[in-house]
């Protein structure tokens, strides 16, 4: 399976039919920082078939720009808006990741969506899991959307 793949085709999908914005997907990589500054994350984690995480994480003026499409509204500060948003992202990104994952979609369920901001924080998923970071680029700046998912036997 194409993880890379998979995660750019949900991503520009969401982007293109929620939010009414193209979003540019850039090199995937195994590897990056886990350690966010100024940032937005929203992770929805993944049991069942699978199991891992698949999170977005937005500098806050990306979160906030997205928001405000989403939303139609002006944002100007990250409060409850920007993370219901962004945790909505993550939501409806592993909502396709599983579709693709499972195919009947009921072998694979989904927490809750959560999101964490901050000034700097670490994520840290403790599977020894594949993962891929895809990085996106959209007018107000860059995000990545990161999958760690491990098949159950």
């Amino acid at each position: 399976m194409d993880l890379a793949k998979t995660i750019s085709d949900a991503t520009r999908e969401i982007f293109e039919t929620m939010i009414m914005t193209e979003v540019i997907p850039g090199e995937p990589r195994n590897e990056g920082s886990q350690k966010y500054s100024c940032t937005v994350s929203g992770m929805v984690g993944l049991a069942g078939l699978f199991k891992g995480m698949i999170a977005i994480h937005t500098p806050d003026a990306v979160a906030m720009s997205i928001t405000s499409s989403f939303l139609g509204m002006d944002v100007d500060e990250v409060n409850e808006d920007v993370t219901d948003a962004i945790g909505e992202l993550a939501n409806m990104l592993a909502g396709s990741v599983k579709m693709v994952l499972s195919q009947n979609g009921k072998d694979i369920t989904l927490s809750i969506p959560s999101t964490i901001t901050g000034e700097e924080y670490c994520i840290n998923c403790i599977l020894d899991t594949d993962r891929v970071i895809m990085p996106f680029t959209l007018g107000e700046g860059q995000f990545l959307v990161e999958i760690q998912v491990e098949k159950q036997a």
